[in-house]
């Protein structure tokens, strides 16, 4: 959930000022709506879900708030952040690297290209 959770921050990092931010946010409500339906398979309780789903909420905005200045940070920093989320990385230069691969990406590509099956769901 938690690599799921960086990615998602990066995509929304990325587009947040390039995009209308409605799209934005049909695609953040579209991804929190599966995750929903995910704990609830689960077969959690509506009380659990509650919760679950308000932990989820919050790490991801922890983690967006984290990345904020990914790029301006240097591989100590990044090392860091990756740490506080995912115990025991024994190369976090290896995810230091894809999360860069991975922002310049999102950069190079149209969110509408990216989502375009997604939305329409």
């Amino acid at each position: 959930m938690i690599i799921f959770f960086f990615h998602l921050g990066f995509l929304l990092k990325v587009y947040k000022n390039v995009e209308q931010k409605d799209e934005l946010q049909k695609f953040f409500d579209y991804c929190v709506r599966q995750i929903e339906l995910s704990v609830r398979e689960i077969g959690y309780g509506d009380a659990t879900i509650n919760k679950k789903m308000k932990e989820y909420v919050n790490l991801l905005f922890s983690i967006i708030d984290k990345i904020n200045n990914w790029e301006d940070l240097d591989d100590i920093k990044k090392r860091e952040i990756l740490n506080t989320y995912i115990d025991e990385i024994l190369d976090s230069k290896i995810f230091i690297d894809y999360l860069e691969k991975y922002r310049k990406f999102l950069s190079k590509n149209t969110f509408n290209n990216l989502s375009k099956d997604i939305i329409t769901l």
